[in-house]
C-alpha cells in the first residue's frame, strides 16, 4: 500500500511535469478558431440518414424534383386479390397537381373518373359525380401521406421529424441502404435506396386498423428508371399489402409541368378528356 505522503508527492509531481508533445498539440493556440463539438452517436446518426436523403434527391434530379408542379402518366394497371391477378389490367390516364389534386382515368374511353382535391374524393362516371367510400378515401389519403414524394419534399424539411439510418438492407433481393422516419405523430416509413445508384427502391410502413385494430404492412417497390425532363422516374410500380401483390402499374408515358385544365379536378364541371378544349 502506498503512504499518504507518496500519495501526495506524486500528485504534486503530475502536476507539475510538463504536458506531453501529444497534449500540447491538442491544445488549441491563442486566437485558434475552436473545434465544433464531437456529435453524439444519435447526431451523427441522423447525419448519415439526412446525407442519404440529400443523396437520392440529388440522384432522383435535385431541384428539377424538388419544384415538380404537376405529373401526367399513361400506362395499363393490374388489381389483384390474395396475390392473384383480377384479369388482363386495364389503361389508365393519372394526373397529379402538388400538392393535394389528382385525378385517375381508366378504360379506353376514359369515361370512370376518379378525382381527389383536398381530403375529398369523388368517383365519377356516366351516372355523375358519387363521393368515394369512406374506407376507399381513407386508404387514398393515407398513401398520399405516405407517398415517395410527400417524403422527400416535406418529411425530411419538418423539424419534428426523426431521422435513423439503418444501414445495410435487401429490397427484395436487391442491396440497398435503408433510412427509417418518424413524425410527430409517430408515424414512421423506411425507405430503401439503391447502393449504387441512391435511387428509392422500395417504402414499407404500417399502420392499425380502426376497426379490427390489427397492425398492416404496406409496401412499395419502383423500378425501370429512366430520365424524363431532368427527373429520374420509374416507370414500374408494386404495391403490396400484408405480404400480397395489391397493384401492379406500368407508365408508357410522362411528361412534368405542362398546363393542366383545372376543370379535371372538379368533379361538378363536366370535365370530359376526349373532348378537345374550347379555342377562343
Amino acid at each position: 500500500m502506498k503512504s499518504p505522503l507518496l500519495t501526495i508527492a506524486l500528485a504534486l509531481l503530475a502536476a507539475t511535469c510538463p504536458a506531453s508533445p501529444a497534449a500540447a498539440q491538442a491544445t488549441p493556440a491563442p486566437g485558434a478558431p475552436a473545434k465544433p463539438p464531437a456529435l453524439s452517436p444519435d447526431q451523427e446518426n441522423a447525419r448519415k440518414a439526412r446525407a442519404l436523403l440529400n443523396q437520392a434527391i440529388k440522384a432522383l434530379g435535385g431541384d428539377a424534383y424538388l419544384t415538380l408542379q404537376n405529373i401526367q402518366e399513361q400506362g395499363r394497371t393490374y388489381s389483384f386479390y390474395h396475390g392473384r391477378p383480377g384479369g388482363n389490367g386495364v389503361q389508365f390516364w393519372r394526373f397529379l397537381q402538388y400538392p393535394d389534386k389528382e385525378r385517375v382515368e381508366l378504360t379506353p374511353q376514359r369515361d370512370v373518373a376518379y378525382v381527389y382535391n383536398a381530403d375529398k374524393g369523388t368517383e365519377v362516371t356516366y351516372k355523375g359525380p358519387r363521393a368515394i367510400e369512406k374506407k376507399d378515401l381513407d386508404d387514398y389519403l393515407r398513401h398520399r401521406t405516405f407517398s415517395l414524394e410527400t417524403i422527400l419534399r416535406t418529411w425530411v424539411n419538418d423539424p419534428t421529424v426523426a431521422l435513423f439510418f439503418d444501414g445495410a438492407a435487401l429490397a427484395g433481393n436487391l442491396s440497398a441502404q435503408k433510412v427509417t422516419l418518424i413524425s410527430a405523430r409517430n408515424e414512421a416509413v423506411s425507405i430503401y435506396f439503391d447502393i449504387d445508384t441512391n435511387l428509392p427502391i422500395k417504402k414499407d410502413y404500417s399502420w392499425r386498423d380502426p376497426v379490427d385494430h390489427e397492425r398492416n404492412l404496406e409496401e412499395e417497390t419502383w423500378n425501370g428508371y429512366r430520365l424524363v425532363q431532368g427527373i429520374q422516374t420509374p416507370f414500374g410500380f408494386t404495391r403490396y399489402f400484408n405480404g400480397d401483390m395489391q397493384t401492379e402499374r406500368f407508365i408508357t408515358a410522362v411528361t412534368y409541368n405542362q398546363t393542366l385544365n383545372q376543370a379535371m379536378f372538379d368533379p361538378n364541371s363536366g370535365y370530359n378528356p376526349m373532348k378537345p378544349p374550347a379555342r377562343h
